[in-house]
């Protein structure tokens, strides 16, 4: 069985810019994509230098899959099932085949938790008219002066409504299920922003008259936009089953260069702790890849 240099698993801003590198490195690699990606959702990223209008998500995504193809990099449309160490390789699953790698890139990212009650065409309408969106640093900026609810409560609630405020003062956080959850200290600090709060549960979504409308305890509510702040899912499975550490919270651990606590795997993008901003993934991408090429180098000469 062949065994490439290094296998990518996650075709995102992360894995795609490691391919970039790594490929330029004249270097054997193989990508795994299985096309759920987060930035393929965003209908128009702002704050990505180097496009002063902005640039949509899929449309940056294909950029970059046709700059690594470019140099060679192989990319299988194909969602890996299980990571293993295997001596001094690792051998990667993917349903009944097995494909092994001197090095792996874990760039799987996160899942962002959906309110209930939103079917997926309309989930996919309003993400698409920015009805709903699930990054205030991403694009805060373009809610400044509008409506805003954000579902959610507790900690995480809070936190974000208080970053959304800087926005806007017509903001509401909504409780997704019943009663809010929220500490002394929470209802003080949303006092003292001003942030309404409704009492869940919320239900019943649909977009009217252009805005993103749902039913509370209250009455129907209709917003320009609203934020989710429900958590996501780390798609850090493969980590784990490889033997590498976690946090508590499930995001992988990994040093300055990237590496995890198995020699030889590393990870980059959301995945990580840090800062969920394609920037960031890709910096990281091009810090893993590098350390990957150096890694080999010390093993034997890259070519010959």
């Amino acid at each position: 069985m062949d065994i490439d240099d290094c296998i990518i698993v996650g075709a995102g801003p992360a894995g795609l810019t490691a391919a970039i590198y790594l490929a330029r490195y004249h270097l054997s690699i193989r990508m795994f994509d299985c096309g759920t990606s987060r930035a393929g959702w965003i209908p128009r990223t702002r704050n990505h230098a180097g496009f002063p209008d902005g640039i949509n998500g899929e449309e940056l995504l294909e950029r970059m899959r046709d700059q690594a193809a470019r140099y060679g990099a192989l990319r299988e449309p194909r969602r890996v099932s299980d990571l293993k160490r295997d001596g001094d390789h690792f051998t990667v699953c993917c349903d009944d085949e097995e494909y092994r790698a001197r090095t792996v890139l874990l760039a799987t990212g996160v899942v962002n938790n959906r309110p209930d009650g939103i079917d997926e065409p309309l989930h996919d309408e309003a993400l698409s008219r920015g009805l709903i969106r699930y990054c205030p640093v991403c694009d805060g900026y373009e809610v400044t002066d509008k409506r805003v609810a954000v579902i959610g409560s507790g900690n995480h609630g809070t936190a974000e409504a208080q970053f959304i405020r800087s926005y806007t003062r017509d903001l509401t956080l909504v409780s997704p299920h019943g009663d809010h959850d929220l500490s002394p200290q929470c209802i003080r600090a949303l006092d003292d922003a001003g942030v309404d709060r409704v009492a869940g549960p919320c239900g019943n979504f649909a977009i009217e008259n252009d805005r993103i409308a749902f039913d509370t305890p209250e009455g129907r509510m209709a917003f320009d936009s609203i934020y989710p702040a429900l958590g996501s899912v780390i798609r850090s499975g493969l980590a784990v089953s490889a033997g590498a550490r976690v946090s508590d919270e499930g995001c992988v651990l990994v040093d300055d260069h990237l590496e995890t606590s198995i020699p030889g795997l590393f990870a980059a993008g959301d995945v990580v702790l840090g800062l969920d901003q394609i920037s960031h993934a890709m910096g990281q991408a091009g810090v893993a890849a590098t350390t990957i090429r150096n890694h080999l180098a010390a093993q034997a000469p890259l070519r010959r």
